[in-house]
């Protein structure tokens, strides 16, 4: 009904730019068809609804139901950046700063290292299989081995509100690891996307780097800590002003970093400034993931998840596709899977873990989505502007569609594949303990994805 009151007017003023034929009509019907089927999906399936979306995108790409000129593919790219801020400022709002302190150590080793293992399994094995150049690989690596709170979230806390892995902090631990996981692989993506199409000097374009990570962590850990400030708690409108302040904060840091050529410094910003705010609203009385402002997050994300992801979906042509193409990237994601929850065994000493509690985390680091969603196209969208990196075009469109192609495919096998995987395994490996003694914690991620 909305829609249909939303559409009339806007065809009374814009004429046929709205029309049945128009793309901005074709567009919407995508995203509502999106999260219908995406809702169907999850009701059917019990599996993440982001996935219906993803495959419902795909479809009208193909079926020929979506057609975007260049002018709304730059809409599109843009939709896609701000569901990246979405995603960055409620990774950083559900941050705990208590959780940090008291398992620092574990919160860095899983969130780091088995996400550097992917990142280099991902570039050796598709340097070699599908002939990307390193920086290329790199480039794929840093954005496939994130993992999604989308799915893993909503997973880990149905297990806690039985009882399972309460008593060591499991859930509390691998949710904490995942935001610095995703806010690290936004960041080096963003730094060598950056180098690769950067016109600057090599000497430069590396300490660019470093800097741009130190300059986007303090200012918006600055641009955090004055949203405990302004305006103060009292203000009768001190809910709306302190979105409005995280929310255009994030997409200033996001798009003027990308505009002056240091990507790498938005990405940790926006998490900063989320991670940093939501400290000093918890001494306000505010906890950490119950506080007002992450409501309005998550309601957010309702609305741009099918945007993200159902755009995503569209952007795949099947026929276009290499079937070499894809054979070998299901062979790079899968191995590399494996071969990070081996790594996540390992590396997880010291983390007071028992066996079977170090497998269970190995393989809740297998999900992908939100990320590769929102960083997929990047490549794709900056070559098809008319920047370059060097390289020949059409090799540089390879490349593009390359990385496209495996970023879809890692959430189409990936996403089902980790939340089967935590429902299943989680009763198997992880200790049952009093439900009672359940940590408070809210989910931070879609209500719509709560029921597996």
């Amino acid at each position: 009904m909305f829609f249909l009151l939303t559409w009339g007017i806007l065809y009374s003023e814009l004429g046929e730019s709205v029309g049945l034929q128009g793309e901005l009509l074709s567009m919407s019907l995508l995203v509502i068809s999106a999260y219908l089927i995406g809702w169907v999906w999850l009701k059917i399936t019990t599996l993440p609804a982001l996935i219906g979306m993803l495959l419902t995108g795909i479809a009208f790409q193909n079926l020929q139901l979506v057609h975007m000129t260049d002018s709304y593919r730059k809409l599109n790219q843009d939709l896609r950046k701000i569901a990246l801020v979405i995603i960055l400022t409620r990774a950083g709002l559900g941050l705990d700063a208590g959780v940090l302190r008291k398992h620092y150590a574990a919160v860095l080793q899983l969130g780091l290292l088995p996400w550097l293992v992917e990142c280099v399994l991902i570039a050796v094995s598709t340097h070699y299989l599908l002939y990307l150049p390193w920086i290329w690989g790199f480039l794929l690596g840093s954005m496939i081995a994130s993992v999604s709170p989308a799915v893993v979230v909503p997973c880990l806390f149905r297990l806690r509100d039985v009882g399972y892995g309460v008593a060591k902090g499991i859930p509390t631990i691998v949710v904490a690891a995942a935001a610095v996981d995703d806010s690290i692989s936004v960041a080096i993506f963003a730094i060598i996307l950056n180098a690769m199409f950067s016109t600057g000097s090599a000497t430069f374009n590396i300490i660019k780097g470093p800097v741009s990570i130190v300059a986007g962590v303090v200012l918006g850990s600055l641009w955090g800590a004055m949203t405990a400030v302004i305006p103060e708690k009292g203000d009768t409108y001190v809910v709306p002003l302190r979105f409005i302040a995280l929310f255009l904060g994030g997409l200033f840091s996001l798009f003027i970093s990308s505009m002056i050529g240091w990507s790498g410094a938005g990405p940790l910003a926006i998490v900063s400034s989320g991670f940093v705010a939501a400290y000093f609203w918890e001494k306000q009385g505010w906890p950490v993931n119950k506080n007002p402002v992450s409501n309005i997050f998550r309601i957010l994300w309702i609305f741009f998840e099918p945007i993200l992801f159902a755009f995503t979906g569209a952007q795949i042509t099947i026929s276009a596709l290499d079937p070499q193409v894809i054979k070998m990237a299901v062979i790079c994601l899968v191995s590399c899977l494996v071969l990070r929850a081996i790594a996540t065994f390992f590396v997880s000493f010291g983390c007071g873990l028992n066996s079977k509690e170090k497998l269970f985390i190995g393989l809740t680091w297998t999900a992908k989505a939100t990320v590769q969603a929102a960083l997929g196209p990047a490549a794709l969208d900056l070559v098809n502007s008319g920047q370059t990196s060097g390289a020949a075009k059409e090799d540089e469109e390879y490349y593009a569609k390359a990385i496209l192609a495996v970023s879809v495919i890692s959430v189409v096998i990936s996403a089902p594949l980790g939340a089967l995987l935590i429902a299943l395994a989680g009763p198997k490996l992880l200790s049952k303990d009093n439900p009672a003694e359940v940590q408070n914690i809210q989910d931070p991620e879609n209500q719509q994805s709560t029921q597996i």
